[in-house]
């Protein structure tokens, strides 16, 4: 079947590209608002975007009511934000923290998510979170009357576990990812064939 991106709805090019486009690793984004209050919601729609400099790309939607999510009027706001790779083990705690509260209840009080400052001036980290990137808003993206917003977020600096990585940089954890509308893991780790 041939879809014509420019002939079916919103909603449908959403399903065929989140089906598509996988496996999707998904972070927990933490902000704070202008009360403190810490905000940690789940994002699949993300991916390394640059080394030099170093940034990543969200794309994050609204509220059921429109509004902006909490995560992307944070990050407006304080230009900042922390993001933390999900592990296996978080799994329900990540999908429960996908629920839409009000922006004066934080997801980690709610769910009984534990956090830790690593970083002064930046978002506390899920404490369990073995790879986290601290981040500062490097550029928003207009795309018109989309109702996502892609943030363009620069590292600034990476925490990861020290059993994450080895003494070669090679980072290595069980985390859990997007596989269209389901989640996965990728526990299961396989070299590359050596080329002839």
């Amino acid at each position: 079947m041939l879809f014509d991106y420019d002939k079916i709805s919103i909603a449908n090019r959403y399903k065929l590209m989140a089906g598509s486009i996988i496996p999707r690793p998904i972070a927990w984004i933490v902000t704070k608002n202008s009360n403190d209050t810490v905000n940690i919601a789940p994002f699949s729609y993300f991916t390394g975007l640059s080394s030099n400099p170093a940034t990543l790309i969200v794309s994050i939607g609204h509220k059921s009511d429109l509004e902006p999510k909490d995560t992307l009027k944070n990050i407006r706001e304080n230009k900042k934000c922390t993001l933390c790779l999900v592990r296996e083990e978080d799994l329900e705690l990540m999908h429960f923290s996908s629920k839409e509260l009000k922006s004066t209840i934080s997801e980690a009080e709610a769910f009984n998510i534990q956090t830790l400052n690593i970083q002064q001036d930046f978002p506390p980290a899920v404490s369990s979170s073995p790879i986290v990137f601290f981040c500062e808003l490097y550029k928003e993206i207009d795309l018109g009357n989309s109702k996502t917003v892609p943030l363009i977020l620069e590292i600034k600096k990476e925490f990861i576990k020290d059993e994450a990585v080895d003494e070669k940089l090679r980072v290595s954890f069980n985390p859990v990812s997007r596989l269209g509308g389901e989640y996965a893991f990728l526990s299961k780790h396989i070299k590359p064939p050596i080329i002839p």
